[in-house]
C-alpha cells in the first residue's frame, strides 16, 4: 500500500492530471501524507514529531526551519531591490550579447551559491526580459541562462537548494566542508554553461555594441545592508558549526525586527506552499521507507553499483542523474538519502547525491522548479517546449555533470 500510495503522489509530483482531481504538486503531495497516515502505514505521533529518536520522527523540521528562514532573508533582500540592483549591475558592464549572456549567468548562480535559487529566478526574470526587449535581443539564451546559471551555482552550498537542505540535514556534514568540496564544481559547471549558451546560440547574438537602460532599481539602502549584513552574519554563523535551521531563522527574524516594516504583508509573500508541499513529501517518503520500498529500490539498483569504489561511485551518479529527472531531485533526494551511509565513502556520496540532483535539474524543462520559474514568468513572451529545452539541456547536462563528478573525484583523492 506504502508503494501505491507514493506512485499515486508522484503522479501530482510529475505534473500529470487526474481526471476529476484538479491537485497540483502541494496538493497532491498532502493528500499522500494523509493516505499514509489513514491506512496506518505513517502514524500521527511520527508526524507530529513526538519522538525522541530522529527515526522515529516522519518531518525533517531542521530542513523546513532552514528553508523558511533563507525564504524569509531572499524575500526581505528582494524588498530592498537587492536582485534588480545585481541584474543591473551586471547589464551595465556588458557591452555586447554575449557578453550580456555570461553576466546573467554568472548573476543567478553567484546569488544562487546562497540564497535558494527558486528566488533567485523569480526576482531576475522580469529585469533580464525588460533589458533583453530594450536592446531587440532574443529572449531565449538568456532565460536559459537565469535557470541554468541558478541551477549550476547552487550547487555550492547547502542552501543553495531544497534537495542540498536535505542532504544537509541528512548527512551530518558542515556547511564548511561541503562549500569546501563543492564550490569548484560549481564554478567549473557555471563556466560550461555560460560557454555552451554562448556556443549554441552564437548566430542568434549579433556582434555589436549597446548601452542598455534597465530599469531604476530604486534600492532601499538601509533594509539592504540590513539584510545583506544578516546574511553575512548567518552565513559566518554557518561556517562556524552553529545549527544551520536556527542561524537562518534568527537572521531572517532580525531583518524583520529591525526593518521598521509591517511584517504581515512580507509573510504572507513567503511560499508557504512549498513548505507545505517538503512537509507532506517527508510524510509521504517516510511511509516508503516504513514499508521496506526505499531498501527494496536499493536493491534493485545494486548491481549498478556493485565492485569497486570508483565503480560504485560512478554507478551511484548516474542512478542519481536519471532518477532525479524520472522522480524529481527533491523526491528522489528523500529516497536516496538513506542510501549513502551504505556507500563504501558516504562523504563522496553526499556530494555525489548534490551534484547529481542539482544538475539533473539543467536537463530538461521540467527536471527543475527554477525551470518551470523562469519560463512561467516569461509566458506570452517565450515558448519553450520540451524538446526545445532539451536540445540545449542535454550536452550542457552531461559536459558540467562529467566535469563536476571527475573534479569531485580528484579532490577526494587528493584531500
Amino acid at each position: 500500500m506504502a508503494l501505491a500510495i507514493f506512485l499515486f503522489t508522484y503522479v501530482f509530483i510529475a505534473g500529470a492530471k487526474v481526471p476529476g482531481l484538479k491537485l497540483d504538486r502541494a496538493g497532491g503531495a498532502l493528500l499522500g501524507a494523509l493516505l499514509m497516515v489513514v491506512f496506518g502505514i505513517v502514524t500521527p505521533a511520527q508526524v507530529l514529531g513526538h519522538s525522541t529518536l530522529p527515526s522515529g520522527r516522519a518531518i525533517d523540521g531542521d530542513t523546513i526551519l532552514l528553508l523558511l528562514g533563507m525564504m524569509l532573508l531572499a524575500e526581505y533582500l528582494s524588498v530592498a531591490n537587492v536582485f534588480r540592483l545585481a541584474g543591473a549591475q551586471a547589464v551595465r558592464v556588458a557591452h555586447t550579447p554575449r557578453r550580456l549572456l555570461v553576466a546573467v549567468t554568472f548573476v543567478s548562480a553567484g546569488l544562487s551559491a546562497f540564497l535558494v535559487n527558486d528566488t533567485v529566478c523569480l526576482m531576475l526574470t522580469p529585469l533580464v526580459l525588460a533589458v533583453v526587449e530594450e536592446v531587440d535581443l532574443p529572449p531565449v539564451p538568456y532565460l536559459l541562462a537565469i535557470c541554468m546559471g541558478s541551477n549550476s551555482g547552487s550547487v555550492a552550498t547547502f542552501t543553495g537548494n531544497p534537495q542540498n537542505m536535505l542532504i544537509q540535514g541528512a548527512s551530518g556534514l558542515s556547511y564548511a566542508s561541503f562549500a569546501a568540496y563543492m564550490a569548484l564544481p560549481a564554478l567549473l559547471s557555471t563556466v560550461i554553461v555560460a560557454g555552451a549558451l554562448v556556443y549554441l546560440f552564437r548566430y542568434d547574438l549579433p556582434e555589436r555594441r549597446f548601452d542598455p537602460h534597465p530599469p531604476p532599481s530604486d534600492v532601499n539602502r538601509r533594509l539592504m545592508w540590513l539584510a545583506l549584513g544578516s546574511l553575512l552574519g548567518v552565513v559566518i554563523a554557518f561556517f562556524l558549526g552553529l545549527p544551520m535551521s536556527w542561524s537562518a531563522l534568527a537572521g531572517g527574524v532580525a531583518v524583520m525586527t529591525l526593518s521598521g516594516l509591517e511584517p504581515r504583508r512580507y509573510l504572507e509573500r513567503l511560499d508557504w506552499v512549498l513548505l507545505l508541499f517538503f512537509a507532506s513529501l517527508f510524510v509521504v517518503v517516510y511511509g516508503v521507507n516504513q514499508g521496506g520500498w526505499a531498501e527494496a529500490i536499493r536493491r534493485l539498483f545494486s548491481p549498478l553499483m556493485a565492485g569497486p569504489p570508483w565503480r560504485e561511485t560512478l554507478g551511484f551518479a548516474t542512478l542519481t542523474l536519471v532518477g532525479s529527472n524520472i522522480f524529481s531531485n527533491v523526491p528522489f533526494v528523500m529516497l536516496a538519502r538513506s542510501w549513502v551511509p551504505g556507500l563504501q565513502n558516504p562523504e563522496l556520496g553526499w556530494h555525489v547525491l548534490a551534484l547529481g540532483s542539482t544538475l539533473a535539474g539543467n536537463l530538461t524543462l521540467v527536471g527543475s522548479v527554477a525551470n518551470l520559474i523562469v519560463f512561467e514568468a516569461a509566458r506570452g513572451k517565450v515558448h519553450m517546449s520540451f524538446m526545445r529545452y532539451l536540445r540545449v539541456g542535454l550536452p550542457v547536462t552531461l559536459l558540467s555533470f562529467v566535469v563536476g563528478l571527475a573534479v569531485l573525484l580528484a579532490e577526494h583523492a587528493l584531500f
